[in-house]
């Protein structure tokens, strides 16, 4: 059986239960067509690079479909009727990608990396001390003394 990498995009202002629901009724659609969808991932709600329908974000998710391409015909005709549906593409693929797709391996990465950078910036912090970087009391920006008066 044909494989299919299916995703979709919704309006912003959606709740993400309405994507949920959504979600639910084009799984509903493949199944009841002989499909199977083998993963379904929501990606969240990302910017897009150009506004679409007035919409500068949208909701983002990933079907991967095992399926005849009558499903696949099927639930794109579904989603051109639906407004909610800003934009979807069906790109078929040789097999499956097996665990979590790219977006969601770069969600995490981006989390572990913000992760690692707090525990440097309290690290920091600490090292600093309590009169900042140069352990200095009263430098300026320029590392001249706060203080209008010199002595000569």
């Amino acid at each position: 059986m044909p494989m299919y990498e299916h995703v979709y995009l919704a309006r912003q202002d959606l709740s993400q239960q309405q994507v949920d629901e959504l979600t639910a009724q084009y799984q509903g659609v493949i199944e009841g067509l002989g499909g199977k969808v083998a993963k379904a991932e929501y990606w969240g709600v990302k910017s897009l690079t150009y506004r679409i329908r007035k919409n500068r974000k949208a909701h983002f998710t990933l079907f991967n479909i095992e399926g005849p391409s009558a499903a696949i015909t099927e639930v794109e005709r579904q989603q051109r009727i639906n407004e909610d549906v800003l934009r979807a593409m069906t790109v078929r693929v040789d097999e499956l990608e097996e665990g979590p797709s790219a977006m969601m391996r770069k969600v995490d990465r981006d989390r572990d990396r913000d992760e690692r950078r707090g525990e440097r910036r309290r690290d920091r912090d600490d090292r600093d001390g309590p009169h900042g970087r140069d352990g200095r009391e009263g430098r300026g920006p320029r590392g001249g003394d706060d203080a209008e008066t010199s002595e000569e």
